[in-house]
């Protein structure tokens, strides 16, 4: 899921960064372009917002980097804002049309039809579920974040994680069977 970054290496870049060495960010950027990517157009539903919400997340963290605490971890600290940026930008546009989520589900799976079905099912289940939800669940089994790391992420608490998590999947098994 990562690269060979640790998040010690994370907080050294952030230091070069605060430094004036900008091309530091280079290596944060590589390291979780694709996972805030994925965590983007789940939360969405849209390719190019996705992009737009992953490329505002860095922009935002590159230019709020004074404001990280050291003391936590920056992957946490990211995550936020790339949830932030794309429920900002999911409620700031108008309800996407779901043959559009549909599309773009079919046109990012290339093993068959039938997974492609699979994930636009599962695509337009999550797109039905509250953003609370909806963000626990992405970053549970789609970034496979540890439920300690999401309620830093969410600035919630564990039981709150716990409790959104079960709520989720109480509410997709039966979008996932009327998709069927």
């Amino acid at each position: 899921m990562y690269s060979l970054l640790s998040p010690a290496d994370d907080i050294e870049c952030v230091a070069r960064c605060l430094r004036g060495d900008a091309a530091a960010f280079e290596a944060v950027v590589a390291r979780y372009q694709r996972v805030l990517f994925t965590l983007a157009l789940r939360l969405t539903g849209n390719r190019e917002d996705a992009r737009d919400a992953t490329q505002n997340a860095f922009i935002r963290a590159f230019e709020k980097l004074d404001t990280f605490d050291p003391s936590r971890r920056f992957f946490s600290w990211l995550y936020r804002i790339a949830v932030n940026e794309s429920l900002n930008l999911r409620r700031s546009q108008r309800q996407h049309d779901p043959l559009d989520a549909a599309r773009d589900a079919a046109a990012a799976t290339t093993d068959s039809v039938e997974s492609a079905e699979r994930e636009a099912r599962v695509h337009a289940a999550l797109l039905r579920l509250p953003s609370e939800q909806r963000a626990v669940v992405v970053l549970r089994h789609f970034a496979e974040l540890s439920y300690e790391e999401i309620g830093e992420a969410l600035h919630v608490p564990v039981k709150t994680v716990k409790s959104r998590l079960f709520m989720a999947r109480q509410r997709l098994a039966p979008l996932l069977v009327e998709g069927e």
